[in-house]
């Protein structure tokens, strides 16, 4: 009986690693979750409107794949997580500033984390029920491309943890001229 037990319990840690090993994304270092969130947003009406193609032109493969396609950066293979300078992170979708160093904390997570957005009209929170949990997406106001998550789990003052993708960010050194899409340098 007891070796049914294991034997029925191994077989099913096998089919729920094989599920989710095949939603794995050809890119690496990213992880798809493609939510099954409240997309109202998404119907919103944002600054900057582009069709898929136009994103596709303007932000690297990467950067697509987690701004507008919701995926996740692997934990600490992002170029931002351990980041010390001071300055500000812009949004790579609509070059908007979103996080300030002042902010930004280590929270052992793996991504970079700020207890708080550079100004409130900079981000919007969306319900996200992706996965059996309920969390709250992070996403650039301009575009309402995803950012990342917040949690309650963060430092004083805010006690928010804004946990977010590198890919999703800018980062410009104190002093630096703010970023600039390519047609807006000519």
């Amino acid at each position: 009986m007891k070796a049914k037990v294991i034997l029925i319990s191994g077989l099913v840690i096998v089919l729920v690693t094989s599920i989710f090993a095949l939603q794995l994304p050809s890119l690496g270092q990213v992880s798809q979750d493609k939510p099954t969130q409240d997309k109202k947003y998404k119907k919103e009406s944002f600054e900057i409107q582009l069709t898929e193609e136009e994103w596709k032109q303007r932000l690297t493969p990467m950067q697509y794949s987690v701004l507008r396609e919701q995926a996740t950066e692997r934990a600490f293979s992002g170029e931002l997580n351990d980041n010390k300078k001071k300055g500000t992170y812009y949004s790579a979708a609509s070059l908007q500033p979103v996080f300030s160093s002042g902010t930004k904390y280590n929270s052992y997570s793996g991504w970079p984390s700020f207890w708080e957005p550079i100004n409130d009209s900079a981000i919007k929170l969306v319900k996200d029920t992706s996965f059996g949990m309920i969390r709250w997406e992070v996403v650039d106001s301009k575009s309402g491309s995803h950012l990342g998550h917040v949690f309650d789990d963060g430092p004083k003052p805010t006690g928010k943890r804004f946990c977010i993708n590198s890919a999703a960010l800018i980062f410009v050194p104190e002093g630096e001229e703010p970023p600039k899409f390519k047609k807006d340098l000519k």
